[in-house]
């Protein structure tokens, strides 16, 4: 997988909110679950996987949106909404970043594929591990320690 340019920037769609992050990502991945899919009015949402200390929101301030917890909190710019990152409950190492938010963006592939009991049957990624529902938690590490290393 190809790493980004560091630090990669970027912004939502009305331009009043801005993010970076400073540290490679963990990992990509693409979600067809129903919430996804309605989240982002598309097929399915992407998600680069970054490390909570290698993020920032550099200008402006995210409201949730979409799940407002227990488990996860979505969050958007608060004039155009456009879904930005999502923090997850009892994950302090990373956050989930919705990496079409950067300036640049060619580098991102997603590596895991998830929920695809849920995807539409024409649907196809060039993930190279797919789960039809989510990885196991236990696989994680060693899905990340993957990634990192092609990267």
């Amino acid at each position: 997988m190809p790493t980004p340019p560091l630090p990669l920037n970027g912004s939502c769609r009305c331009g009043r909110t801005h993010i970076r992050i400073t540290k490679p990502p963990l990992m990509t991945a693409a979600c067809h679950c129903r919430g996804c899919q309605k989240m982002s009015s598309s097929a399915y949402s992407l998600t680069v996987l970054v490390p909570l200390d290698g993020f920032e929101v550099t200008q402006g301030e995210p409201v949730e949106c979409g799940t407002h917890g227990p488990d996860q909190d979505h969050m958007a710019c608060p004039h155009c909404m456009s879904w930005m990152f999502t923090r997850i409950t009892g994950v302090d190492a990373f956050l989930n970043v919705r990496p079409t938010m950067f300036d640049e963006t060619s580098w991102f592939v997603p590596y895991i594929e998830t929920m695809t009991s849920a995807k539409l049957p024409w649907v196809t990624t060039p993930a190279r591990h797919s789960y039809s529902e989510w990885p196991p938690m236990d696989r994680f590490e060693e899905l990340m320690a993957e990634y990192m290393a092609q990267a």
